[in-house]
């Protein structure tokens, strides 16, 4: 029911924005996503070099955000490389400032 005057926001959009946001709560995922906008795609062992992390660590916070679907994965030969999702990272921001939005309205 999104747009509607008691109901502005899609609830399908909030939850996989609140799902994107929670992905995004950490510190190391973002710094890949910071990375991954720097650069269009990054193998998975300069991932966790350029972090200063154990390779499971980094597994660990690449998983999570590719079940959130932020990024996604192309093999090149033996290479695993991560590329970011932008059109979903744009739309849960969108959704976010729209919750914002409704958050600092003043009330009636």
């Amino acid at each position: 029911m999104a747009n509607s005057k008691n109901n502005p926001i899609d609830h399908h959009a909030l939850r996989l924005s609140a799902d994107t946001l929670r992905a995004l709560a950490n510190p190391l995922r973002l710094r890949i996503i910071a990375m991954l906008l720097e650069q269009p795609s990054i193998c998975v062992q300069n991932i966790y070099s350029e972090l200063g992390v154990e390779q499971s660590i980094a597994s660990q916070h690449l998983r999570i955000l590719r079940q959130a679907r932020l990024v996604y994965t192309t093999r090149k030969g033996k290479f695993v490389y991560y590329l970011l999702d932008e059109e979903r990272l744009k739309k849960a921001g969108a959704i976010a400032g729209q919750l914002a939005a409704l958050v600092g309205k003043p009330k009636p």
